[in-house]
């Protein structure tokens, strides 16, 4: 069955990137994901825009607060 990588408003969540990736799974859109390790220790891919994946090292920590359309890199 085909499972939504697309941030949902309602999700929240806090996690480390661990991978990131791109994907042209129609062929003609690429589609930029990361894969996080959340805080209790499960992993979590989202599809994230192309600005934020740019900007995105493996290490760096991702927040997505419930209420907002799209995660956001957190400063140290």
């Amino acid at each position: 069955m085909f499972k939504s990588r697309k941030v949902h408003e309602e999700d929240a969540w806090d996690g480390i990137v661990i991978d990131k990736t791109r994907e042209a799974p129609d062929g003609s859109n690429h589609y930029h994901y990361v894969e996080v390790r959340l805080q209790d220790g499960t992993t979590k891919k989202a599809r994230i825009d192309k600005a934020l994946w740019e900007s995105l090292a493996t290490g760096d920590r991702l927040v997505k607060e419930a209420g907002t359309t799209a995660a956001v890199k957190a400063h140290p």
